[in-house]
């Protein structure tokens, strides 16, 4: 299934260049095309460059594949359904959302409105696409940990980039809807500002959300998270990357409302959580996520107060 989402984000006329490459879809991460530049596929963090033929290299040789201009807007297009207008507003986020989950970053020169804010990209020509991995049981050894007595802690995820964050939440949220041995399902709300956790096409979550999660999907955080708060009743709101001075006050106002809130921050250290303005008494979980042999783990888990439940 995941080999032919893949396949399908490609013209027809570039599927075979790809064929090979889809073949390991349960490592491939990114793959990341630049006009007049090698392009390059990432495989469990480890780089290779795409020859022509299909195969992977780790050097750059003669049979590398630079792709072209009119490759690259080949590319686009078909991502658009050949209807770039369409797409403008998702063009101008810097990414587009495709079937599976899977995500196209994009970059070129940048059309600003006249509020001075990014209205679309045109002469698109660096593509980074991100592909989607839902890991049923990455949170498996987290769950128990932030429920107190049945009672479910308001938690927050703190990794560096590329540490799993993303993956962990998305697994969170749907024990926390499904339910499990620890505690009854809940009602859960999901503000998917950059369609990274519920992975939604045309409003349908890619990835298995739970039968008890609504996602409000492409929308700003704080707005969305106020939206949700209104109109659909939840019992946790998830939110992937807070960190802004708006992200707290929505989230205290959430917190006021007795909803819990699981949600994630970029960061290593508990020093880093608060330089951001993270106030302690926020959150009753802290959840530390890192790499250990080149995988993504849980490093450690302490409470509000400092004190460690799993190291």
């Amino acid at each position: 299934m995941k080999e032919q989402e893949v396949l399908n984000i490609f013209p027809q006329e570039l599927r075979k260049r790809f064929q090979y490459v889809v073949q390991k879809s349960d490592k491939l991460q990114e793959i990341r095309l630049c006009v007049n530049q090698p392009a390059r596929v990432l495989l469990e963090y480890e780089e290779f460059f795409l020859c022509r033929t299909g195969e992977l290299s780790k050097i750059i040789g003669n049979s590398s594949w630079y792709i072209s201009i009119s490759e690259m807007e080949a590319i686009l297009d078909h991502i658009c359904s050949y209807s770039r207008y369409a797409y403008e507003e998702e063009i101008g986020q810097g990414f587009i959302t495709v079937p599976g989950g899977h995500r196209v970053g994009l970059s070129g020169q940048v059309i600003l409105g006249e509020d001075a804010k990014v209205k679309n990209i045109k002469y698109i020509r660096c593509m980074n696409i991100r592909i989607a991995h839902e890991v049923k049981g990455a949170a498996d050894t987290l769950i128990p940990l932030i429920y107190e007595n049945g009672r479910l802690c308001n938690t927050l995820l703190v990794a560096p980039p590329g540490c799993g964050k993303t993956t962990m939440l998305r697994d969170l949220i749907r024990q926390i809807s499904d339910g499990s041995s620890w505690a009854e399902g809940r009602q859960v709300a999901v503000v998917d500002e950059r369609s990274e956790i519920a992975g939604s096409f045309m409003g349908i979550p890619g990835n298995d959300m739970g039968i008890r999660t609504d996602v409000l999907d492409g929308c700003p955080k704080v707005q969305g998270m106020m939206m949700l708060l209104r109109s659909m009743a939840p019992q946790v709101i998830a939110v992937d990357e807070v960190g802004g001075k708006e992200d707290r006050q929505a989230i205290q106002n959430i917190l006021r409302c007795g909803c819990n809130v699981i949600a994630t921050m970029h960061g290593s250290s508990m020093e880093e959580v608060k330089s951001r303005g993270i106030d302690e008494s926020m959150f009753e979980r802290f959840a530390f996520l890192g790499k250990r042999k080149g995988k993504c783990v849980l490093l450690k888990v302490h409470k509000s107060m400092g004190e460690k439940i799993y190291d």
